[in-house]
């Protein structure tokens, strides 16, 4: 159960994933092809390890091709010897193979800098940081991570292309009750 002030955990953000996950491939299986949306224990071990067998897992098909134009990995700032208290999102344009770009979305002052620049490198992309609305409290970061993840999915839906302007997201609206109704309909 997700209460008012409590912070989301691996879980709370696994399930809503796959709540939009399965969303994207009834309205645009094309598109969902080529998204995926990564674990969080996954965008860490890649991160902190760089494993190429974690990112092949990742961006590989059932049949091994790279399918994966669009990447959406929670990033949180964990290290080995200690639990991460911050949320934030790296969004991987990968549709051009030889120069993706990975877009860090942070509600809370670029927090998690370090970590989505070490992400990124392990992704070979470069790094940008579109405009991101800031969260007004110390425990909405996920709920802004999650709802910045819907609204690009809904963007990429309408669109098809990545478009400077449609990547901001200084407008966003973190909407913890209507993330609480998702999470009520599948078991944690």
């Amino acid at each position: 159960m997700l209460l008012g002030t409590d912070w989301l955990e691996d879980q709370h953000i696994a399930a809503d994933y796959r709540i939009r996950e399965r969303e994207l491939h009834r309205n645009n299986p094309d598109l969902a092809a080529r998204t995926r949306f990564v674990w969080p224990a996954q965008a860490l071990v890649l991160r902190l390890a760089g494993d190429e067998d974690t990112l092949r897992g990742i961006v590989n098909d059932e049949d091994g091709n790279d399918t994966a134009d669009f990447l959406f990995l929670p990033i949180n700032n964990a290290r080995p010897d200690c639990r991460g208290d911050h949320w934030s999102l790296l969004f991987v344009d990968r549709s051009n193979r030889e120069s993706p770009i990975a877009y860090h979305y942070d509600s809370y002052k670029n927090h998690n800098a370090t970590s989505a620049a070490q992400l990124s490198d392990r992704l070979h992309a470069s790094l940008e940081r579109p405009r991101m609305k800031q969260q007004k409290n110390s425990y909405d970061c996920g709920v802004f991570m999650l709802d910045a993840t819907r609204k690009l999915v809904d963007r990429l839906e309408q669109t098809q292309q990545i478009d400077a302007e449609l990547l901001n997201l200084d407008e966003l609206v973190a909407d913890r009750k209507a993330l609480k109704h998702r999470l009520r309909k599948i078991p944690l």
